[in-house]
């Protein structure tokens, strides 16, 4: 019995390699400035079905886009709190139809979009109520169009319909389970479950679609599953999390219910070293994900090396460990 659980063990192995890989550098684009390919600390990084990236310029106010590898394609925003402008714009979502949905932070209001930048709706002022936000944060949108916000203020989710009509909220400010401290990034999986950086907690925790806690992992620190104020996350489609860990300048990535799998990253202006990672985006295939490496001023792109892997039989592989 032990033989056999070794066996399976060092299967296991193996093929969570095979699966996953090793995340490589692949290529950035930006810079600090305004011009259309610069950048003045973008926070948010998105990527469309038609794998198109979008990122939210937080301090320069505009919402710009790309093709995969970083050719500028155009812009919308500018400061302002009328309609269409944005003030400290932090996430953004793309949907399959055709969307953008923008966390316009210090107007306090979700904003929504064509592809291209015409506005399409509003929702949300400053306050403690539904449909009222004290700094909205992280955005993302299920697959039944269903709208999730990270209230950071107000310690708490909301979520909306598809045009801003209420549907409900949990969270509170504490520590135990359900509870936040500054709830930053924030995404759904292709299951409909939902993830939160809580920020000041150190920690990610998970929850039905209707946010029924079903839990949590993390501590303050810097080794393998800790974190230093998580500000961003997203799930590939096959379900493994990444997380921007801001203070600790790198990604790290789980199963989707929060074993270790791997990170790379180190403080540095390098090809793969970050300034404070705000953003993080995984491609619609998982082949790419993309950082918004913020006091960088750009935004960096992986990709997934997958190793060769000689076929072995059961036979040999038993035999290694006898």
């Amino acid at each position: 019995m032990k033989r056999i659980t070794v066996i399976a063990a060092a299967l296991s192995v193996l093929a969570a390699v095979y699966a996953f890989g090793a995340w490589e550098y692949e290529g950035r684009w930006g810079c600090e400035g305004t011009g259309n390919a610069q950048f003045k600390y973008p926070f948010g990084v998105a990527v469309a079905p038609n794998a198109n990236v979008y990122v939210a310029d937080t301090y320069g106010q505009w919402i710009k886009y790309f093709t995969p590898t970083g050719s500028f394609l155009g812009k919308w925003g500018g400061p302002g709190t009328e309609p269409g402008e944005l003030n400290f714009p932090v996430h953004l979502v793309v949907t399959g139809g055709g969307r953008c949905y923008v966390s316009d932070r210090n107007n306090d209001r979700v904003q929504y979009f064509t592809t291209t930048g015409s506005f399409l709706g509003t929702w949300g002022k400053r306050g403690s109520g539904n449909r009222e936000f004290n700094l909205p944060w992280g955005i993302d949108v299920s697959s039944r169009g269903t709208v999730y916000v990270s209230d950071y203020n107000n310690n708490r989710v909301q979520f909306f319909t598809p045009n801003g009509s209420f549907l409900g909220q949990w969270g509170s400010s504490g520590t135990g389970n359900g509870q936040f401290e500054k709830p930053a990034g924030l995404c759904v999986a292709r299951d409909g479950t939902v993830y939160v950086c809580d920020e000041f907690n150190h920690r990610i925790q998970h929850f039905t679609a209707a946010g029924s806690f079903l839990g949590k992992w993390g501590s303050q620190g810097d080794g393998d599953g800790q974190f230093e104020f998580p500000r961003d996350i997203d799930a590939s489609p096959n379900g493994i999390v990444f997380v921007a860990d801001d203070n600790n300048d790198r990604i790290q990535y789980f199963t989707p219910s929060g074993s270790f799998l791997g990170k790379w990253g180190e403080r540095g202006t390098g090809g793969g070293k970050f300034q404070a990672p705000n953003g993080v985006a995984v491609s619609l295939t998982g082949a790419r994900v993309y950082v918004a490496d913020t006091d960088n001023y750009r935004i960096q792109y992986f990709n997934r090396n997958q190793p060769g892997v000689k076929p072995v039989s059961l036979g040999r592989l038993r035999a290694s460990f006898y």
